[in-house]
Protein backbone atom coordinates (compact mmCIF):
# COMPACT_ATOMS: atom_id res chain seq x y z
CA UNK A 1 0.00 0.00 0.00
CA UNK A 2 2.64 2.20 0.67
CA UNK A 3 4.36 1.88 -2.58
CA UNK A 4 1.13 2.60 -4.31
CA UNK A 5 0.86 5.79 -2.20
CA UNK A 6 4.85 6.64 -3.03
CA UNK A 7 4.33 5.71 -6.77
CA UNK A 8 0.92 8.06 -7.02
CA UNK A 9 2.44 10.55 -5.22
CA UNK A 10 5.75 10.27 -7.67
CA UNK A 11 3.17 10.70 -10.89
CA UNK A 12 1.49 13.41 -9.04
CA UNK A 13 4.72 15.57 -8.58
CA UNK A 14 6.15 14.83 -12.49
CA UNK A 15 3.02 15.57 -13.76
CA UNK A 16 2.81 19.02 -11.76
CA UNK A 17 6.30 19.49 -13.40
CA UNK A 18 5.38 18.95 -17.01
CA UNK A 19 2.37 20.79 -16.71
CA UNK A 20 4.00 23.87 -15.27
CA UNK A 21 6.77 23.50 -17.29
CA UNK A 22 4.85 23.27 -20.56
CA UNK A 23 2.30 26.15 -19.85
CA UNK A 24 5.66 28.41 -19.03
CA UNK A 25 6.91 27.68 -22.20
CA UNK A 26 3.54 27.78 -24.15
CA UNK A 27 3.03 31.18 -22.89
CA UNK A 28 6.47 32.78 -23.18
CA UNK A 29 6.49 31.88 -26.91
CA UNK A 30 2.97 32.85 -27.72
CA UNK A 31 3.91 36.68 -27.45
CA UNK A 32 6.97 37.19 -30.18
CA UNK A 33 7.60 40.72 -27.79
CA UNK A 34 9.27 41.15 -24.68
CA UNK A 35 6.38 43.13 -23.69
CA UNK A 36 8.84 45.74 -21.93
CA UNK A 37 6.46 49.00 -22.98
CA UNK A 38 3.83 48.86 -20.95
CA UNK A 39 5.55 49.18 -17.72
CA UNK A 40 3.79 51.30 -15.48
CA UNK A 41 4.25 49.58 -11.98
CA UNK A 42 7.76 48.99 -12.33
CA UNK A 43 8.44 52.38 -12.70
CA UNK A 44 6.77 53.33 -9.92
CA UNK A 45 8.15 50.51 -7.88
CA UNK A 46 11.64 51.89 -8.68
CA UNK A 47 10.45 55.30 -7.43
CA UNK A 48 9.34 54.38 -4.46
CA UNK A 49 12.59 52.53 -3.81
CA UNK A 50 14.15 56.45 -4.30
CA UNK A 51 12.01 57.50 -1.47
CA UNK A 52 9.49 58.89 -4.02
CA UNK A 53 5.55 58.44 -4.70
CA UNK A 54 5.68 59.54 -8.12
CA UNK A 55 8.30 60.34 -11.19
CA UNK A 56 10.24 63.16 -11.55
CA UNK A 57 10.54 63.09 -15.50
CA UNK A 58 7.61 63.08 -18.10
CA UNK A 59 7.31 59.06 -18.87
CA UNK A 60 7.14 57.93 -22.41
CA UNK A 61 4.12 59.54 -24.77
CA UNK A 62 3.00 55.58 -24.72
CA UNK A 63 2.65 55.26 -21.06
CA UNK A 64 -0.98 57.42 -21.58
CA UNK A 65 -2.06 56.64 -17.99
CA UNK A 66 0.11 58.35 -16.07
CA UNK A 67 -1.43 61.23 -13.88
CA UNK A 68 0.35 64.64 -14.08
CA UNK A 69 0.36 66.63 -10.61
CA UNK A 70 2.52 69.28 -8.84
CA UNK A 71 6.00 68.61 -11.11
CA UNK A 72 5.25 64.78 -10.66
CA UNK A 73 3.65 61.85 -12.55
CA UNK A 74 1.62 59.43 -10.75
CA UNK A 75 0.22 55.76 -11.68
CA UNK A 76 -3.48 54.63 -11.02
CA UNK A 77 -2.71 51.44 -9.88
CA UNK A 78 -2.94 50.51 -6.01
CA UNK A 79 -0.47 50.52 -3.98
CA UNK A 80 -0.06 46.30 -3.51
CA UNK A 81 0.71 46.30 -8.22
CA UNK A 82 3.28 48.27 -7.30
CA UNK A 83 4.76 46.70 -3.89
CA UNK A 84 4.22 43.41 -6.26
CA UNK A 85 6.74 45.48 -8.95
CA UNK A 86 9.34 45.88 -5.85
CA UNK A 87 12.22 42.83 -6.55
CA UNK A 88 12.24 43.58 -10.49
CA UNK A 89 12.83 47.02 -9.83
CA UNK A 90 15.64 46.30 -7.45
CA UNK A 91 16.99 44.00 -9.51
CA UNK A 92 16.70 47.49 -12.72
CA UNK A 93 18.65 49.02 -9.64
CA UNK A 94 21.64 46.52 -9.40
CA UNK A 95 21.46 46.70 -13.41
CA UNK A 96 20.38 43.04 -13.27
CA UNK A 97 18.04 43.52 -15.98
CA UNK A 98 17.32 46.54 -18.26
CA UNK A 99 14.03 46.27 -19.25
CA UNK A 100 10.62 45.44 -17.79
CA UNK A 101 10.39 41.40 -18.50
CA UNK A 102 6.54 41.61 -19.21
CA UNK A 103 6.47 37.89 -21.13
CA UNK A 104 8.56 36.43 -18.70
CA UNK A 105 6.33 37.52 -16.17
CA UNK A 106 3.39 36.54 -17.64
CA UNK A 107 4.69 33.44 -18.40
CA UNK A 108 5.72 32.44 -14.58
CA UNK A 109 2.48 33.62 -13.53
CA UNK A 110 0.54 31.44 -16.33
CA UNK A 111 2.83 28.55 -15.31
CA UNK A 112 2.13 29.01 -11.26
CA UNK A 113 -1.80 29.23 -12.29
CA UNK A 114 -1.50 25.85 -13.78
CA UNK A 115 0.34 24.50 -10.61
CA UNK A 116 -1.96 25.99 -8.32
CA UNK A 117 -4.94 24.29 -10.27
CA UNK A 118 -3.47 20.99 -10.61
CA UNK A 119 -2.98 20.90 -6.74
CA UNK A 120 -6.75 22.46 -5.82
CA UNK A 121 -8.29 19.42 -8.22
CA UNK A 122 -6.63 17.41 -5.58
CA UNK A 123 -9.55 18.09 -3.32
CA UNK A 124 -11.47 15.25 -4.14
CA UNK A 125 -8.91 12.80 -5.63
CA UNK A 126 -10.44 12.62 -9.19
CA UNK A 127 -8.39 10.78 -11.48
CA UNK A 128 -5.63 12.21 -13.21
CA UNK A 129 -7.32 12.48 -16.72
CA UNK A 130 -10.55 14.61 -14.82
CA UNK A 131 -8.08 17.03 -13.10
CA UNK A 132 -5.87 17.20 -16.26
CA UNK A 133 -9.22 18.65 -18.24
CA UNK A 134 -9.52 20.99 -15.31
CA UNK A 135 -6.64 22.29 -15.26
CA UNK A 136 -6.05 22.75 -19.07
CA UNK A 137 -9.28 24.86 -19.46
CA UNK A 138 -8.75 27.85 -17.88
CA UNK A 139 -5.00 28.08 -18.85
CA UNK A 140 -5.56 27.69 -22.70
CA UNK A 141 -9.28 27.50 -23.25
CA UNK A 142 -10.17 30.85 -21.77
CA UNK A 143 -9.59 34.57 -23.00
CA UNK A 144 -6.56 34.55 -19.99
CA UNK A 145 -4.21 33.43 -22.41
CA UNK A 146 -4.23 36.65 -25.23
CA UNK A 147 -4.65 38.60 -22.51
CA UNK A 148 -1.93 37.46 -19.97
CA UNK A 149 0.77 36.95 -22.60
CA UNK A 150 0.47 40.13 -24.03
CA UNK A 151 2.14 41.14 -20.65
CA UNK A 152 1.32 44.74 -19.95
CA UNK A 153 0.78 46.23 -16.50
CA UNK A 154 -2.94 45.52 -16.47
CA UNK A 155 -2.57 42.27 -17.75
CA UNK A 156 0.39 41.68 -15.10
CA UNK A 157 -1.88 42.82 -12.31
CA UNK A 158 -5.22 40.50 -13.52
CA UNK A 159 -2.20 37.66 -13.37
CA UNK A 160 -0.89 38.52 -9.91
CA UNK A 161 -4.94 38.91 -8.76
CA UNK A 162 -5.58 35.04 -10.20
CA UNK A 163 -2.31 33.99 -8.74
CA UNK A 164 -3.74 34.94 -5.42
CA UNK A 165 -6.64 33.94 -5.36
CA UNK A 166 -5.56 30.26 -6.04
CA UNK A 167 -3.09 30.30 -3.63
CA UNK A 168 -5.12 31.20 -0.67
CA UNK A 169 -7.88 28.99 -1.65
CA UNK A 170 -5.04 26.56 -1.56
CA UNK A 171 -4.07 27.39 2.25
CA UNK A 172 -7.71 26.82 3.00
CA UNK A 173 -8.99 23.97 1.43
CA UNK A 174 -5.69 22.00 0.64
CA UNK A 175 -3.13 22.98 3.29
CA UNK A 176 -4.94 25.22 5.86
CA UNK A 177 -2.21 27.74 7.10
CA UNK A 178 -4.22 31.02 7.35
CA UNK A 179 -1.62 33.10 7.27
CA UNK A 180 -0.25 32.24 3.91
CA UNK A 181 -3.40 32.64 2.69
CA UNK A 182 -4.07 35.71 4.06
CA UNK A 183 -1.08 37.13 2.43
CA UNK A 184 -1.95 35.87 -0.82
CA UNK A 185 -5.30 37.24 -0.63
CA UNK A 186 -3.53 40.43 0.17
CA UNK A 187 -1.57 39.90 -3.45
CA UNK A 188 -4.88 39.15 -5.41
CA UNK A 189 -6.69 42.38 -3.82
CA UNK A 190 -3.59 44.58 -3.86
CA UNK A 191 -3.35 44.17 -7.79
CA UNK A 192 -7.37 43.93 -7.93
CA UNK A 193 -8.99 46.44 -5.91
CA UNK A 194 -12.20 44.53 -6.34
CA UNK A 195 -11.39 41.44 -5.35
CA UNK A 196 -11.35 43.14 -1.16
CA UNK A 197 -14.92 42.70 -1.29
CA UNK A 198 -14.59 38.67 -1.12
CA UNK A 199 -12.71 38.77 2.25
CA UNK A 200 -16.02 37.74 3.99
CA UNK A 201 -15.83 34.19 1.73
CA UNK A 202 -12.73 33.80 2.26
CA UNK A 203 -13.16 34.17 6.21
CA UNK A 204 -16.33 31.95 6.02
CA UNK A 205 -13.94 29.51 4.49
CA UNK A 206 -11.94 29.12 7.47
CA UNK A 207 -14.47 29.49 9.86
CA UNK A 208 -16.29 26.64 8.66
CA UNK A 209 -13.22 24.48 8.72
CA UNK A 210 -13.39 21.60 11.46
CA UNK A 211 -11.71 23.13 14.78
CA UNK A 212 -12.48 23.88 17.60
CA UNK A 213 -13.85 27.68 18.73
CA UNK A 214 -10.95 29.58 19.77
CA UNK A 215 -8.35 28.55 17.05
CA UNK A 216 -10.50 29.26 14.17
CA UNK A 217 -11.15 32.81 15.47
CA UNK A 218 -7.27 32.37 15.63
CA UNK A 219 -7.01 31.26 12.31
CA UNK A 220 -8.60 34.31 10.95
CA UNK A 221 -7.45 36.97 12.46
CA UNK A 222 -4.04 35.38 11.00
CA UNK A 223 -5.68 35.19 8.03
CA UNK A 224 -6.66 38.91 7.99
CA UNK A 225 -3.39 40.32 9.91
CA UNK A 226 -1.49 41.40 6.21
CA UNK A 227 -4.49 42.34 4.12
CA UNK A 228 -5.41 44.57 6.73
CA UNK A 229 -2.14 46.42 6.80
CA UNK A 230 -2.28 46.42 3.28
CA UNK A 231 -5.32 47.92 2.96
CA UNK A 232 -4.47 50.78 5.58
CA UNK A 233 -1.48 51.24 3.86
CA UNK A 234 -2.75 51.63 0.15
CA UNK A 235 -5.51 54.43 1.81
CA UNK A 236 -2.29 56.25 3.01
CA UNK A 237 -0.76 56.45 -0.14
CA UNK A 238 -3.67 57.36 -1.87
CA UNK A 239 -4.09 60.49 0.63
CA UNK A 240 -0.20 60.71 0.26
CA UNK A 241 -0.87 61.09 -3.30
CA UNK A 242 -4.19 62.67 -3.73
CA UNK A 243 -5.09 64.41 -0.37
CA UNK A 244 -7.96 61.58 -0.30
CA UNK A 245 -7.53 57.79 1.18
CA UNK A 246 -10.23 57.17 -1.29
CA UNK A 247 -8.52 58.40 -4.57
CA UNK A 248 -6.48 56.00 -6.33
CA UNK A 249 -6.41 58.41 -9.29
CA UNK A 250 -8.05 56.99 -12.09
CA UNK A 251 -10.25 59.98 -12.74
CA UNK A 252 -7.20 61.98 -13.01
CA UNK A 253 -5.98 60.63 -15.99
CA UNK A 254 -5.73 62.85 -18.94
CA UNK A 255 -9.11 62.90 -21.16
CA UNK A 256 -10.61 60.39 -19.37
CA UNK A 257 -13.88 61.50 -17.97
CA UNK A 258 -13.96 62.74 -21.85
CA UNK A 259 -13.64 59.68 -23.24
CA UNK A 260 -18.30 58.63 -24.26
CA UNK A 261 -17.84 55.04 -21.86
CA UNK A 262 -16.84 58.01 -18.64
CA UNK A 263 -19.58 60.00 -19.05
CA UNK A 264 -21.61 59.07 -16.22
CA UNK A 265 -18.40 58.84 -14.16
CA UNK A 266 -15.58 55.91 -13.40
CA UNK A 267 -18.18 53.44 -12.07
CA UNK A 268 -21.89 53.86 -12.95
CA UNK A 269 -24.78 51.56 -13.20
CA UNK A 270 -25.13 52.85 -16.67
CA UNK A 271 -22.00 50.90 -17.88
CA UNK A 272 -23.78 47.40 -17.12
CA UNK A 273 -25.79 47.66 -20.94
CA UNK A 274 -22.32 48.00 -22.98
CA UNK A 275 -20.08 45.42 -20.06
CA UNK A 276 -22.76 43.08 -21.02
CA UNK A 277 -22.96 43.34 -24.32
CA UNK A 278 -18.84 43.01 -24.00
CA UNK A 279 -19.05 40.04 -21.68
CA UNK A 280 -22.02 37.88 -22.93
CA UNK A 281 -22.99 38.91 -26.28
CA UNK A 282 -20.89 40.51 -28.76
CA UNK A 283 -19.53 38.10 -31.50
CA UNK A 284 -16.88 38.01 -34.01
CA UNK A 285 -16.44 40.24 -37.14
CA UNK A 286 -16.31 39.18 -40.80
CA UNK A 287 -13.58 40.54 -42.77
CA UNK A 288 -13.06 40.64 -46.32
CA UNK A 289 -9.97 38.62 -46.29
CA UNK A 290 -8.37 35.85 -44.96
CA UNK A 291 -8.99 34.43 -42.22
CA UNK A 292 -12.50 35.72 -43.20
CA UNK A 293 -13.95 36.04 -39.46
CA UNK A 294 -11.48 37.47 -36.43
CA UNK A 295 -12.87 38.99 -33.01
CA UNK A 296 -12.93 42.55 -32.89
CA UNK A 297 -10.32 43.38 -30.27
CA UNK A 298 -12.68 45.72 -28.04
CA UNK A 299 -14.63 42.71 -26.78
CA UNK A 300 -15.99 39.21 -27.49
CA UNK A 301 -18.55 36.77 -25.86
CA UNK A 302 -16.99 34.84 -22.99
CA UNK A 303 -19.13 31.54 -24.09
CA UNK A 304 -18.09 32.19 -27.75
CA UNK A 305 -14.68 31.95 -27.11
CA UNK A 306 -14.61 29.48 -23.98
CA UNK A 307 -18.00 26.75 -25.38
CA UNK A 308 -16.86 24.26 -21.94
CA UNK A 309 -18.03 26.99 -20.04
CA UNK A 310 -21.61 25.46 -20.60
CA UNK A 311 -20.71 23.02 -17.25
CA UNK A 312 -20.86 25.77 -15.26
CA UNK A 313 -24.45 25.22 -15.28
CA UNK A 314 -24.63 21.26 -14.87
CA UNK A 315 -26.03 20.09 -11.90
CA UNK A 316 -24.72 18.80 -8.59
CA UNK A 317 -21.66 19.32 -5.96
CA UNK A 318 -19.57 17.79 -3.52
CA UNK A 319 -19.58 20.52 -0.90
CA UNK A 320 -22.70 22.76 -2.13
CA UNK A 321 -21.87 25.71 0.32
CA UNK A 322 -18.04 26.21 -1.88
CA UNK A 323 -20.47 25.87 -4.98
CA UNK A 324 -22.67 28.48 -3.75
CA UNK A 325 -19.91 30.45 -2.54
CA UNK A 326 -18.33 30.74 -5.71
CA UNK A 327 -21.41 31.98 -7.12
CA UNK A 328 -21.58 34.24 -4.76
CA UNK A 329 -17.92 35.29 -5.53
CA UNK A 330 -18.21 35.74 -9.60
CA UNK A 331 -21.75 37.73 -8.80
CA UNK A 332 -20.00 40.33 -6.49
CA UNK A 333 -16.86 40.42 -9.06
CA UNK A 334 -18.92 40.72 -12.09
CA UNK A 335 -21.84 43.24 -10.51
CA UNK A 336 -18.35 45.43 -9.65
CA UNK A 337 -16.89 45.24 -13.35
CA UNK A 338 -19.95 45.79 -14.97
CA UNK A 339 -20.33 49.15 -13.45
CA UNK A 340 -16.99 49.84 -14.76
CA UNK A 341 -17.38 52.53 -17.55
CA UNK A 342 -14.36 51.05 -19.92
CA UNK A 343 -15.84 47.30 -20.68
CA UNK A 344 -12.13 46.63 -21.16
CA UNK A 345 -10.06 48.29 -23.99
CA UNK A 346 -8.23 46.41 -26.19
CA UNK A 347 -8.43 43.13 -25.04
CA UNK A 348 -9.24 39.15 -26.69
CA UNK A 349 -12.62 38.65 -25.24
CA UNK A 350 -13.52 40.28 -22.12
CA UNK A 351 -10.34 40.29 -19.97
CA UNK A 352 -11.57 41.10 -16.72
CA UNK A 353 -13.27 37.60 -16.36
CA UNK A 354 -9.75 36.66 -15.91
CA UNK A 355 -10.15 37.10 -12.00
CA UNK A 356 -13.59 35.41 -12.35
CA UNK A 357 -11.78 32.07 -13.04
CA UNK A 358 -10.55 30.56 -9.66
CA UNK A 359 -14.28 30.36 -8.89
CA UNK A 360 -15.40 29.10 -12.23
CA UNK A 361 -12.60 26.47 -11.08
CA UNK A 362 -14.08 25.69 -7.93
CA UNK A 363 -17.52 25.38 -9.82
CA UNK A 364 -15.95 22.92 -12.56
CA UNK A 365 -14.27 20.90 -9.81
CA UNK A 366 -17.37 20.61 -7.84
CA UNK A 367 -19.97 19.41 -10.61
CA UNK A 368 -17.94 17.50 -12.91
CA UNK A 369 -18.86 13.38 -13.17
CA UNK A 370 -16.31 11.19 -12.06
CA UNK A 371 -15.77 10.54 -15.80
CA UNK A 372 -14.88 12.35 -18.98
CA UNK A 373 -17.32 12.62 -21.15
CA UNK A 374 -16.80 12.65 -24.98
CA UNK A 375 -18.68 15.56 -25.02
CA UNK A 376 -16.43 17.66 -22.85
CA UNK A 377 -13.46 16.27 -24.68
CA UNK A 378 -15.20 18.05 -27.73
CA UNK A 379 -16.11 21.33 -25.92
CA UNK A 380 -12.39 21.54 -24.19
CA UNK A 381 -10.76 20.59 -27.58
CA UNK A 382 -12.79 23.83 -29.04
CA UNK A 383 -12.11 26.22 -26.07
CA UNK A 384 -8.47 25.45 -26.92
CA UNK A 385 -8.37 25.86 -30.44
CA UNK A 386 -10.81 29.16 -30.18
CA UNK A 387 -8.29 30.91 -27.61
CA UNK A 388 -5.12 29.64 -29.61
CA UNK A 389 -6.35 31.15 -32.55
CA UNK A 390 -7.41 34.27 -30.94
CA UNK A 391 -4.07 34.47 -28.87
CA UNK A 392 -2.30 34.15 -32.45
CA UNK A 393 -4.82 36.84 -34.24
CA UNK A 394 -4.31 39.14 -31.10
CA UNK A 395 -0.58 38.72 -30.88
CA UNK A 396 1.19 38.14 -34.15
CA UNK A 397 -1.42 39.80 -36.76
CA UNK A 398 -2.68 42.84 -37.37
CA UNK A 399 -6.35 41.48 -37.88
CA UNK A 400 -7.27 43.23 -34.98
CA UNK A 401 -6.08 46.97 -33.75
CA UNK A 402 -5.46 48.86 -30.57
Amino acid sequence: MNEERIDWRTRELHLAIVFTAATFLIYFFSNPKPGADYDYTVRIASALLQGELGLREQPPSWLNEMIPLNDKFYSAFPLGSVLTMIPLALLGQLKQIDYFPGVFLAALLAGTTALLLFLLSAKYNDSHPRRLVLTLFPIFGTCMWANLAFAGAWHIALGFAVVGQLAALYFILIKPNPMLAGIFFGLAFGNRTEIILLAPLFIYLIYRTPEKELARWQSIIRFIAIPMALGIATLIYNYARFDSVFDFGYARIPGVLEEHWYRHGIFSIHAIPGNVEAMLFETWRRVDRFPYLVPTGFGGSIFLSSPYLIYLFRRGSRDATLKLLSWCAIGILTFVLWCHGNPGGWQFSYRYAMELLPWVFLILLENNGKKVTSLEIILLVASIAINAYGTYLFLRTDYIYP
